[in-house]
């Protein structure tokens, strides 16, 4: 049932893909003509006034009205089509690919192996805004996740302010690290946060609260390093053990565990050693099951120049608000992103980490 929803989503967002492409190159297509055919008219000297020139700038139009309302035809009868297909797929949806909004996680139970992919949000195209597609990744993690806390939208948009979207950067992150803890079978998923200016204390509480994290927030500059040493260690053991053929010879003290390493506010709190650290787990890491993300605005890095530009473009690049940023494999469509929310007022993600925890107390030795 996981990889048949998984297949379907994505065979949903390809269908949304395509049909909205064809529309697209159908109106380009309509307003070249007309362009072309006006053209026409104004090269003949003759036919550039009276009502000839009149009636044959009118039949231009009308060739162009027809062809968009074709064009339209086709993509409404689509977009009906997947509007119906999501309607039946969105209530099915396991807790990995549901919204936070869904009546699964009501009755959610950790799992006891790892879904194929987690929902990070929706997204949508200008031409059906009211149609979402879930954006699922697989698992484990291929790559990083950066969620951008700068700057977005246009000035003067209530959105575009910089203290707000930090804070809502706090709470998406939080989101994600939650939800990857419940979707992981009791024990196989471990989160460690590094939090320099204590800034994130109020977004982190779900977390600690429920005590799921793998340690207290890291927050002076002796326990930034002590995480980014165990978790460079970890990433050079397992490599060595797996390079050497001998994946099971690994010390008995070493946490087996997918890892994941949230930084708030970076590069806040980080020296240039610190620095090299992160960028050795968000390069080495994913391949050993150690994964990053990171809560930042890239001009906070300017200092560091060129020198961070591999980090940034290793990253999958979220944001907290909605952003048209993301572009598709097949056509190029830049898709507007929509990241997880938790209703207001709810209190779904407390109740989840708080069986989460329950499930870890359970489960240990």
């Amino acid at each position: 049932m996981d990889e048949r929803f998984y297949h379907q989503v994505w065979g949903m967002f390809e269908d949304l893909a395509r049909t909205t492409a064809a529309y697209r190159g159908a109106v380009d297509f309509a307003d070249a003509r007309r362009e072309r055919e006006l053209d026409e008219i104004l090269s003949d000297p003759r036919g550039r006034t009276g009502g000839q020139a009149e009636a044959a700038r009118e039949a231009a139009r009308a060739r162009h009205t027809q062809l968009v309302d074709q064009a339209r035809a086709v993509l409404d009868r689509d977009l009906a089509q997947l509007a119906a297909e999501a309607e039946v797929v969105e209530p099915a949806l396991p807790p990995a690919y549901a919204g936070w909004d869904h009546p699964v996680w009501h009755g959610y139970r950790m799992p006891t192996q790892m879904p194929m992919a987690m929902r990070l949000g929706d997204l949508h195209l200008p031409e059906s805004p009211s149609l979402r597609i879930p954006l699922l990744v697989r698992l484990p993690l291929e790559r990083g996740l950066w969620i951008d806390s700068g700057r977005t939208g246009r000035p003067g948009d209530p959105f575009a302010d910089p203290g707000r979207l930090r804070g809502w950067a706090r709470e998406t992150a939080v989101a994600h690290a939650a939800r990857l803890l419940a979707v992981h079978p009791a024990g196989e998923f471990a989160v460690h946060v590094i939090d320099p200016a204590g800034a994130a204390s109020q977004a982190l509480a779900p977390l600690v609260r429920a005590g799921v994290l793998a340690g207290p927030p890291a927050t002076g500059a002796r326990d930034i390093v002590d995480v980014l040493t165990r978790l460079t260690q970890r990433v050079d053991l397992v490599q060595m053990a797996v390079r050497a053929g001998v994946p099971d010879a690994l010390p008995p003290h070493l946490d087996t565990a997918g890892q994941l390493l949230v930084v708030h506010d970076f590069p806040h709190g980080f020296d240039e050693r610190a620095v090299t650290r992160l960028r050795y787990l968000a390069d080495e890491g994913p391949a050993v099951g150690v994964h990053l993300m990171l809560v930042a605005d890239r001009e906070d890095a300017a200092a560091y120049g060129p020198l961070l530009d591999p980090l940034w473009r290793s990253l999958l690049r979220l944001t907290p608000v909605a952003d048209d940023h993301l572009a598709d494999p097949w056509v190029g469509h830049a898709w507007t992103y929509e990241p997880p929310r938790v209703p207001s007022g709810s209190q779904v993600l407390d109740q989840v980490l708080t069986r989460v925890a329950r499930a870890r107390y359970d489960a240990s030795p």
